[in-house]
């Protein structure tokens, strides 16, 4: 018999090396293929490794393919947010070892720090130009790219510092206005922090004024009462 000197050959199909997930038991797919007429995968000497340690077969499922089969590696336990590593090794059954694979992607299940520093809530103003001012932060999937909505209507593009701090004038209109701000990370997650202000220009009418006593001795106090609108 004639053994085989061809590598099987391993192909990680998701997540991506890079990739950002949400899911705190990201499954991890690949592949494990051996030339045609060869001797075919071994089975037993598929070995994945996350973050350095290795994982029981008990994770691990298999369908066959042409060729050989497709794994699916499932955590059996939440992962923590940050970067992880999965790497897989495999033989044929004639013994030659594939090439080492490996993707590396981080987790991110927290959404983004988002603090408004102006305005207050229920904030009373008579200008129209205000100023969102506020910070964000994502430990994770930094950079985080912030939305202002005023009135349901998006205010444009807001740039944000490589400290996280973010400012957008808007217009308010006159009366009751309602400002959105949303920040959202790399990984999709978002925080929302909503405040209300109201624009009041009018200029307050006095409808009446009177002095009681009227008239007053000297010396005597008064009240002076006026009516406004």
């Amino acid at each position: 018999m004639v053994r085989e000197t061809v590598k099987p050959v391993i192909t990680i199909t998701s997540p991506a090396s890079g990739a950002v997930v949400t899911n705190n038991r990201q499954p991890v797919v690949f592949t494990i293929t051996d030339e045609s007429g060869g001797s075919g995968v071994k089975l037993s000497s598929v070995a994945v490794k996350l973050d350095g340690s290795a994982v029981s077969s008990g994770q691990i499922t298999h369908s066959a393919i042409t060729n050989g089969y497709r794994f699916t590696y499932t955590p059996a336990s939440a992962l923590g947010d940050g970067q992880h590593t999965v790497t897989v090794n495999a033989t044929d059954n004639d013994g030659n070892a594939a090439a080492q694979k490996s993707t590396t992607f981080k987790l991110d299940t927290t959404p983004p720090a988002l603090n408004i520093i102006s305005p207050a809530e229920g904030l009373i103003t008579n200008a129209p130009a205000l100023t969102v001012t506020g910070t964000t932060n994502d430990t994770t999937s930094s950079p985080v790219t912030v939305k202002v909505v005023l009135n349901n209507a998006d205010q444009g593009a807001v740039t944000v510092s490589g400290l996280g701090a973010f400012s957008k004038t808007v217009t308010l209109a006159e009366g009751a206005n309602t400002i959105v701000v949303t920040a959202t990370d790399g990984a999709g997650k978002s925080s929302s922090v909503t405040r209300h202000v109201t624009l009041d220009t009018s200029v307050p009418q006095i409808l009446s004024a009177s002095i009681a006593p009227n008239p007053a001795d000297t010396g005597e106090s008064m009240v002076i009462t006026v009516e406004v609108e």
